[in-house]
């Protein structure tokens, strides 16, 4: 399995603060913004080059990120891998006794099939594997 970086996800608890920093302090183009309702969040892209950063909006409280914010605060969420073919590495990671969030590819941002992996696997890290489409 080939993987590189796609992008780092940062949940975000107030999008304005987000915004004013990541565009407007820091100059960064927000590329997109996109609903993903089967997760309850908002994405925004903002382009650093390849890979992206993934800001992260709660769309109701009993969402992922909503509940993260309330466990741990905002910050770092995850870092996403492309590879070529999610189903054949949760199948690869299945096979070395990995401990997945996803045992099967499920639609994300931007059009792709996604899966996590479980932080207790990889050093206390989430990781979202990622399928373009």
């Amino acid at each position: 399995m080939k993987a590189v970086l796609d992008h780092i996800g940062i949940a975000v608890k107030d999008l304005d603060a987000a915004l004013a920093f990541y565009r407007d302090a820091l100059g960064l183009e927000i590329e997109g913004t996109e609903d993903v309702p089967s997760q309850q969040v908002r994405v925004h892209f903002a382009s650093v080059g390849d890979p992206k950063i993934e800001l992260l909006e709660a769309t109701a409280p009993t969402s992922p990120i909503a509940k993260y914010i309330e466990k741990r605060g905002p910050g770092l969420h995850h870092i996403t891998l492309r590879v070529d073919d999610v189903a054949a590495a949760i199948a690869s990671l299945k096979a070395r006794g990995v401990r997945l969030i996803d045992e099967q590819p499920r639609p994300g941002a931007e059009g792709s099939m996604i899966a996590f992996v479980h932080p207790a696997s990889t050093g206390g890290v989430l990781i979202e594997l990622k399928q373009a489409h």
